[in-house]
């Protein structure tokens, strides 16, 4: 096995050799938060992004190629506005890179080979499967959040789980040492144990990883998380806002926002005195952008410095869709930006490097909107003496070491989603 399979297989990451791209399995990422669950990849990919047999590629390509002719007789190739030629013209310049990226990528044949099998549960032989019945619904924290009842709701969180000798002889006893019962909304909920907890919810089972928190509510009540003492704010801020778009809408897949309202996120007033590295996901619409780079950084005190790209491949390495599809091209943007309450000392300076633009997160996408782990890769860029301080923002599941706040942050948490060790 090479070192770089080795860091893979280890933390997640493929670094390509003299490139500005890197390779990420999310679930070996995140499975470094938890010591007695591990993330499920059958469950963490529910839409794998497999190869078609050869037979049945053929035929939808052809049936493709057919479709494609009748609607150009249909429609006469259009004229690009001003916008969309600001969105060509960014493109244009970011598709040498990925193709690039993408390029270092197919010449690795044994991560090639790795990537193949990701969906399948690597780490089942640890333990049996011990989660919620697929066919149980959710938990629709966003409708619960809204019922006047929200208060009164509470979550209870087992710690130190063990087993106690049956007195008949039988199967032994599950027991728990403390058990903690806690408003769920509203509330910051913490676990500053050094093992992930597993945590009850109405009739649903959650996991919570060690050494992290999450405050459930509506954008509203995020002053709440406003320290009152600067020195225990955020040194990195990961953003992904439920921006509206047709395809969400659509799917009704999450509630989305209007723009305007993420113009009120107090971002400085979360950011560690020593400054914090803010990163926030953005969709391709060039509206967004422009917004972004004209209203939202400046009105939360954000300085833009760098852009990485997310590039979606499947499981066989190829791009999920055409590069040059204008209105669903195979990658997103995260960009990123510094925020200060004041200037920063040479000390604080020190500690973390410029950050280098234009990188490449290659990976295979996991369920609807949800991202890679980012935070491994941000950490050498973040102010500040470490352990940095993190929040997600928006957030849909929950790190280790991290703060995550939205409406929905145990979304991805249930026990539906890990394999038991």
């Amino acid at each position: 096995m090479t070192d770089k399979l080795s860091t893979l297989f280890d933390s997640g990451i493929y670094w390509f050799e003299n490139s500005n791209a890197v390779f990420i399995d999310p679930v070996r990422a995140m499975n470094r938060s938890y010591t007695r669950f591990r993330v499920s990849p059958s469950a963490y990919y529910p839409r794998f992004f497999e190869s078609k047999p050869t037979g049945q590629e053929s035929e939808v390509s052809s049936n493709s190629r057919k479709r494609k002719r009748k609607e150009k007789k249909k429609k006469q190739p259009h004229a690009l506005n001003e916008r969309e030629k600001i969105a060509d013209q960014r493109h244009q310049e970011v598709r040498p890179l990925l193709l690039k990226a993408h390029e270092c990528l197919m010449r690795e044949t044994d991560l090639l080979e790795v990537m193949s099998n990701l969906r399948s549960d690597f780490d089942s032989s640890r333990g049996c499967r011990d989660s919620v019945s697929p066919g149980v619904p959710e938990q629709s924290f966003v409708e619960l959040g809204q019922v006047w009842q929200a208060p009164l709701y509470e979550i209870t969180l087992n710690f130190d789980q063990c087993e106690k000798p049956n007195a008949d002889g039988g199967s032994p006893i599950m027991q728990y040492s403390e058990q903690r019962v806690l408003p769920i909304f509203d509330n910051l909920v913490l676990n500053e144990m050094g093992d992930d907890v597993e945590a009850e919810f109405l009739n649903s089972r959650y996991v919570i990883p060690r050494e992290s928190s999450f405050y459930m509510s509506d954008l509203g009540q995020i002053h709440n998380l406003i320290p009152a003492d600067s020195g225990c704010g955020f040194n990195l801020i990961v953003i992904d806002p439920p921006w509206e778009n047709g395809s969400a809408r659509q799917k009704s897949r999450y509630p989305t926002l209007p723009n305007h309202y993420f113009l009120s996120l107090p971002i400085k007033q979360l950011t560690h005195t020593d400054g914090a590295l803010v990163a926030l996901w953005v969709t391709n619409r060039e509206k967004l952008r422009g917004f972004v780079e004209k209203e939202l950084f400046p009105a939360w005190g954000v300085r833009y410095v760098a852009s990485f790209y997310w590039l979606k491949v499947k499981a066989d390495g190829s791009m999920i869709n055409d590069l040059d599809l204008f209105h669903h091209r195979p990658y997103e943007c995260l960009l990123l930006g510094q925020c200060h309450r004041k200037a920063m000392d040479s000390k604080c300076l020190s500690k973390s490097k410029p950050v280098q633009d234009n990188q490449i997160i290659i990976s295979i996408p996991g369920d609807y909107s949800r991202k890679p782990p980012v935070g491994g890769l941000l950490m050498d860029y973040v102010p500040g003496f470490k352990p940095a301080r993190c929040i997600e923002l928006f957030a849909r599941e929950m790190i280790s070491g991290w703060t995550s706040w939205g409406n929905e942050p145990l979304h991805f948490q249930e026990l539906r989603y890990f394999i038991r060790d």
